[in-house]
């Protein structure tokens, strides 16, 4: 049977979408307005916007709501924000939200169900769902975060890793199709739950921000008020697995020392008042709240290195979205991590920046500075980023690669045919590894 476009199509579930500007919310929103540009029949169940700040965004404090973004259906489902999220209350915030889908989330019987891990609770309510609502309906799971990786990174794992680990490779294991976006996420998964390696498909993430003319470095840092010190600068969610706790102690020593060394912290989360508060009578360290696209890319442009840190321990949990845009703007990147984790091979696989162990202060600091006294290899590095973006990131190459995983056939007049969807069959035997078209 097939589905031609306007019929039954595409269902994306995940609990973040825009107009959230960080995580994986652009993701969500790009590859739904990119299947639906391509003339899939698109809807999405969402939530109400709360992230990363953790509470409903002005204008958004409905039961329920339905807007058409790009072509897009988009149903948005009120759900339980904790002011804390973590532990029983993230359990419980999942459970709220997959709970308002699965009863009222105007999901109908699609041709494909794709769930986007986090949120991981979810995605398990939903694929039951899924299963008992229609036979016919294969189920795609996105995976955004390793919970079980995060769970022993961050938590040092016991029972909670254990059921963690436990749900997660059900998911995974029973679902028709498996993206994840790095290879490593692949290995994982294959190695340690067990999924069978035909079915997983590496679609690499991609900056969110489009294409822009090149950016006065000397302007952007004078309308932030920055002068001739060097300026390191970390964007994005301030949580637990960021270990911002060290940034604030480096910000400390380094002004101590007197070094001319700023540490710009943009963005929201969980954690910011309380680094806010840690960081008190610091002058060496601003905060700045989250920034639309253009003041966003400007203060990028504008600093000597961007950072991104990661908590001691963090090596395999997720890819960080903030490498995406740093790479795009061109600056060096620190990267504050375990030396062997991903997010380190990924600044060397883009020949980017510089990677420090998470927690020695003293490299942070003493590699902000080399990459403040040498333009020529900061800008080299810069160079390397972007040219990575464009060869390895592309949003254009990510969100094709979905559409021939889903089976999308007739870009002019794009179709869904639901007998011959590329899936596996769930009864052949484990066969070597088979990859989509990979961005990577």
């Amino acid at each position: 049977m097939t589905v031609e476009a306007g019929g039954r199509g595409i269902a994306i579930v995940g609990i973040n979408y825009p107009p959230e500007r960080t995580g994986i919310a652009p993701y969500t929103g790009a590859l739904a307005r990119g299947l639906a540009a391509r003339g899939c029949d698109v809807t999405v169940a969402t939530a109400q916007p709360h992230y990363p700040e953790w509470h409903i965004h002005e204008g958004y404090h409905r039961w329920r709501g339905d807007e058409v973004d790009s072509g897009v259906e988009v149903h948005r489902r009120l759900h339980l924000v904790p002011e804390h999220p973590q532990g029983v209350a993230r359990l419980v915030s999942e459970l709220s939200f997959g709970g308002r889908v699965s009863l009222d989330g105007g999901l109908g019987h699609p041709d494909v169900m794709l769930l986007v891990s986090p949120a991981l609770f979810a995605t398990a309510l939903l694929e039951m769902r899924t299963r008992l609502m229609s036979r016919r309906t294969k189920v795609v799971v996105w995976v955004q975060d390793l919970y079980g990786k995060g769970v022993a990174e961050t938590a040092g794992g016991g029972v909670v890793e254990r059921t963690m680990r436990a749900v997660e490779g059900r998911v995974l294991r029973a679902a028709d199709r498996v993206v994840v976006i790095h290879d490593q996420f692949r290995e994982t998964i294959c190695d340690e739950y067990g999924v069978d390696p035909a079915k997983v498909a590496v679609v690499r993430n991609w900056t969110h921000l489009s294409a822009h003319a090149p950016i006065d470095r000397a302007v952007a840092r004078a309308a932030l008020g920055w002068g001739d010190e060097t300026v390191l600068l970390h964007a994005g969610n301030m949580g637990v697995k960021q270990g911002l706790d060290h940034v604030v102690k480096a910000a400390k020593v380094a002004s101590e020392r007197g070094e001319r060394l700023r540490f710009v912290m943009v963005g929201d989360g969980g954690e910011r008042a309380r680094l806010e508060a840690l960081a008190a009578g610091v002058a060496s360290i601003e905060f700045i709240d989250p920034l639309d696209d253009e003041p966003f890319r400007q203060a990028l442009a504008a600093a000597d290195a961007l950072l991104v840190h990661e908590a001691p321990g963090v090596s395999e949990m997720a890819v960080p979205s903030k490498l995406t845009s740093y790479f795009d703007a061109g600056r060096p990147v620190v990267a504050a991590t375990d030396p062997f984790g991903i997010t380190a091979q990924e600044v060397r696989a883009a020949d980017a920046g510089i990677v420090v162990q998470s927690g020695d202060l003293d490299a942070l600091i003493g590699a902000a500075l080399r990459l403040g006294a040498d333009a020529v290899r900061a800008d080299a590095l810069g160079l390397n980023g972007r040219a990575y973006r464009e060869r390895v990131l592309s949003e254009a190459a990510a969100i094709d690669a979905f559409a021939a995983l889903l089976g999308i056939r007739d870009r002019r007049r794009a179709s869904v045919d639901a007998s011959t969807l590329p899936f596996p069959d769930r009864r052949a035997p484990r066969t070597a590894p088979v990859q989509a078209p990979n961005v990577a």
